[in-house]
């Protein structure tokens, strides 16, 4: 059979392949398990299990000294005892370094922004911002970070110098990224949320002013009322106005309570300088210590930004003549006129450098600035693949997407679709009763879709169904899940040890269940009689994005298979929507959003399949577009459910996301609100396109540029060739290139292109009724899984007291999580069931059951005392390995 024992070359081979993958992972099961795959790929009998440890323990060691060789030239005596002394507690800050450094904001306040400054110096003092350490893996790089993120001073002080001085050094080049990032945000944050405020003042000033019109304006009735009536002779007109109809009192008052005209903003800039003086307590440090660079675009902006540093340092406060104005809108341009023509030197250097602040985060936010060294704001064009490494993936991404490399035939193809959606749309229309149709004057009235009605069989089934389900505490639900699934085995620890104590389930179960129900570690600890000591250090080391991610997919893998999953849906249909949960104390994530919370909240933004699993979950600002995460969680989807089609709100809808679902060969299938006021597009003259659909036709009322997306289409592929093979991240290129002025060429092609495929769906969506209900029908599966969500975290009235992101995600994790661990119960036991009811010869039809949402927790308990007896559960389910059924009470 061609297989061969294990010599002295074979194993030889097999040290240098785990050397190679420890440099990349340490755990121990995880280096075990890839060196017998490899074994099995090369035909070589595996040694006895002892022998493969040892070398997996030996390619471990090898893999530190390795590590540390690459490295060697980077600890010089001096670099050596700077990193030592991050683990001394410093006088000054009251605090080790290490601990310093790792205090994250909770506000975009000018003390947090000036702190964060501080940090982005003490790194550079370091050269942090200069080390290279691409000799190491990215995925070495990233363990090694986490290590020190998670360890104690104490305990890194306690490492030999080996494993130390590696842990260190990686921690600190990522915190230079990560604290510059965090500068810029900060800055954006704030500078936005004293733009929101002057805003805000701007509408209660228009509102007031709206009410003194109210008596200019009944004062001017009476006059036209007057002037205009015909039997008044013209000589009495005054004395009438003057005399006792008016009056000389009433019409002196109107004249001296006269507004002056306002400005083309209605005073926005005016209401922000009341904000001068708050922004400037930290936007000089920022754009100090912020490198900055951009394209011809911006070379206005960089120029006046130049000219603000040299203002900031020398203290002068007249902006010297000739300083760059060409950046400020035009609706600003005015204040700046009126300012030199008064030769108010002050007024003018107010609104000029608030011009420039305002102007730049918008740069940074588009990407036409950007921030060398950074990640999130770096130079757009370091998002793309190289045009080297697209010449070599492009035939192979073409294929993936199913997308011609050529663009007249792209095009082409486009064009067939489109006269294709509205030959359907044409028929609709021309039927004329419809629930879509035009009205007398030619537009689109399209009627809202009736409430789906549930069968009254499936009402009653879904009863049924649920009575005949056992009682079960959401302990009790976690224990039976895991001896299913191994779910709880995905929680490795962060540092790589692998000796799990026999209670490490058992603490891994009440830590998910104190994030998942909101109660929190400290009162778990009193509930379970699990110390808070145990679950801190449990939470710490085990449970992060990464495991929960994995325990997820192994809930979804199991899930996916049973045989109830396929009724409820094909697997290729998902959607996604945001869920607000209100927040307690301040958090750089949180707003104040009046509409749903009493303060302040977050998002937590999730993705669906039509099978009632959740897939993906990223904890967002309430207040920014959820359109620009919406492919996130598709691309990065390490499930087995090919997903095809994505649904959304309209919350999730851009012309960028129309043009790169369909360039990465997926369909976006939103509910459009307002949908029949929509512009829709078309490729021809306006006389071709009515002369061919007389009905459909004069309803697309402008002309796509397809000659500027032919110009760009190669650049469109290696855009959304750069998303597929995992080059950026959607959510990022998603908000830089919806940001992005009509001077960006490619985001205009984009969007010329996104608005032609908008079209295309928007006359498919109108044509088929059945489609819109399929649609608005995965869409409320995913309402109906907040739902779930809600009555989970119950404690502290659902309000997220986690502070900071990492710790946020994390959380939400785990609610997403234990939700899919009830959705896997309850389908699995509805499938026992319907196969009981079955076997009796009751007869259950399919369509009946995929209206039954396993969505739901009648039948789990959530709260009470919380005693994670794993043994004591599993000795509780039958001989089958599951819990028996309840038999319904049929006397009564």
């Amino acid at each position: 059979m061609g297989w061969r024992a294990g010599t002295a070359l074979e194993l030889k081979e097999l040290d240098e392949f785990l050397l190679a993958r420890a440099m990349e992972h340490d755990s121990p099961t995880l280096l075990f398990r890839l060196a017998c795959e490899y074994l099995i790929s090369a035909k070589v009998i595996r040694p006895g299990p002892v022998t493969v440890v040892k070398r997996v323990a030996h390619a471990r060691e090898a893999a530190r000294r390795e590590t540390f060789d690459r490295l060697a030239d980077e600890f010089t005596e001096e670099r050596r005892a700077g990193l030592d002394e991050l683990l001394v507690v410093d006088a000054a800050i009251g605090m080790t370094r290490l601990r310093w450094l790792g205090k994250g904001p909770v506000e975009a306040s000018p003390a947090a922004v000036k702190a964060e400054v501080a940090k982005l110096e003490f790194l550079r003092a370091m050269d942090a911002d200069r080390l290279d350490l691409s000799v190491l893996p990215a995925e070495r790089r990233r363990f090694l970070a986490t290590v020190g993120r998670r360890s104690t001073a104490q305990a890194l002080a306690r490492r030999d110098p080996e494993r130390r001085y590696p842990i260190l050094l990686t921690l600190v080049a990522q915190s230079a990224t990560e604290v510059l990032d965090e500068v810029v945000q900060l800055f954006d944050q704030a500078v936005s949320a004293r733009e929101g405020k002057a805003e805000r003042k701007m509408r209660g000033a228009l509102a007031e002013r709206a009410k003194a019109g109210e008596d200019h304006q009944a004062l001017l009735d009476v006059i036209l009322a007057v002037v205009a009536d015909p039997v008044v002779p013209d000589e009495e007109v005054g004395g009438l106005l003057r005399g006792e109809l008016v009056g000389w009192e009433r019409l002196r008052a109107a004249q001296s309570a006269a507004l002056p005209p306002l400005p083309r903003d209605h005073g926005h800039l005016a209401a922000l300088d009341g904000s001068y003086g708050y922004l400037r307590q930290f936007t000089p440090q920022v754009l100090e210590a912020v490198p900055l660079a951009g394209g011809t675009a911006a070379a206005d902006l960089l120029a006046a930004v130049e000219v603000l540093r040299g203002l900031n340092a020398s203290g002068a406060r007249k902006v010297p003549a000739g300083a760059p104005v060409g950046f400020v809108p035009a609706r600003w341009r005015g204040y700046l006129q009126d300012a030199a023509a008064a030769g108010d030197t002050s007024a003018y250097r107010h609104y000029w450098e608030l011009c420039v602040l305002l102007a730049l985060r918008d740069g940074l936010r588009s990407g036409d600035v950007w921030v060398p060294g950074s990640r999130r704001y770096s130079d757009p064009a370091a998002y793309l693949l190289t045009p080297a490494k697209w010449a070599d993936q492009r035939g192979e991404f073409c294929r993936l997407v199913g997308k011609p490399a050529d663009a007249a035939a792209g095009l082409a193809l486009l064009e067939e679709e489109l006269h294709a959606a509205l030959g359907e749309l044409e028929r609709t229309l021309a039927a004329g009763d419809g629930p879509v149709r035009l009205d007398e004057a030619g537009d689109l009235v399209i009627s809202p879709l009736s409430a789906e009605d549930v069968p009254a069989e499936a009402v009653a089934l879904k009863a049924e169904l649920t009575e005949m389900l056992p009682f079960a505490p959401i302990v009790s639900l976690l224990i039976e899940m895991d001896k299913r699934t191994g779910f709880l085995g995905c929680f490795t620890h962060a540092g790589g040890k692998q000796a799990r104590s026999p209670e490490l389930k058992r603490n891994l179960i009440a830590v998910l269940i104190a994030q998942s129900t909101n109660l929190g570690l400290t009162r778990m600890a009193d509930a379970c009689g699990i110390s808070y000591d145990i679950l801190a250090w449990t939470a710490e080391w085990y449970v992060r994005e990464e495991t929960l991610r994995a325990a997820n997919l192994a809930l979804i893998g199991y899930h996916g298979k049973l045989p109830l999953t396929a009724v409820l849906g094909s697997g290729t249909l998902s959607s996604s929507d945001g869920q607000r949960f209100p927040t307690r104390g301040k958090s750089v994530t949180a707003r104040a959003l009046s509409r749903y919370f009493a303060h302040e909240g977050l998002s937590t933004y999730t993705h669906v399949t039509d099978q009632h699993t959740t897939y993906g979950t990223k904890v967002i600002v309430a207040t920014r577009r959820e359109a620009h995460y919406v492919l996130d969680e598709i691309l990065g989807n390490a499930t087995d459910i090919p997903i095809t089609e994505h649904a959304t709100d309209t919350h999730g809808v851009t012309l960028v996301n129309f043009a790169l679902f369909d360039l990465l060969g997926l369909q976006l299938s939103p509910r459009i609100r307002d949908l029949g006021k929509i512009t829709l597009y078309r490729t021809a003259p306006k006389a071709q396109v009515v002369d061919a659909f007389p009905l459909a036709g004069p309803l697309l009322t402008r002309r796509a540029n397809t000659e500027l997306i032919a110009a760009h289409w190669d650049d469109l592929l290696r855009l959304a060739g750069s998303l597929k093979f995992g080059h950026a991240t959607a959510s990022l290129l998603v908000g830089k290139l919806s940001a992005s002025g009509r001077q960006n060429a490619l985001a205009a092609a984009l969007k010329e292109y996104g608005a032609l495929r908008r079209t295309v769906y928007a006359a498919r969506y109108l044509s088929d009724a059945a489609y819109r209900r399929k649609i608005s029908r995965q869409l409320n599966k995913g309402e109906s899984l907040h739902a779930l969500k809600r009555d989970l975290l119950y404690a502290h009235e659902g309000a997220v007291r986690a502070r900071h992101l990492e710790q946020q995600t994390e959380q939400a994790w785990c609610l997403t999580l234990v939700t899919n661990a009830v959705v896997t119960w309850t389908t699995e036991y509805y499938g026992l069931a319907v196969a009981a009811m079955r076997a009796a010869g009751r007869i259950v039809d399919d369509q009946v059951l995929a209206h039954i949402s396993p969505a739901h927790s009648e039948n789990i308990n959530f709260f009470g005392a919380i005693d994670v007896d794993i043994e004591g559960e599993l000795a509780q389910l039958g001989p089958t390995g599951y819990r028996p059924l309840r038999v319904r009470d049929t006397l009564f």
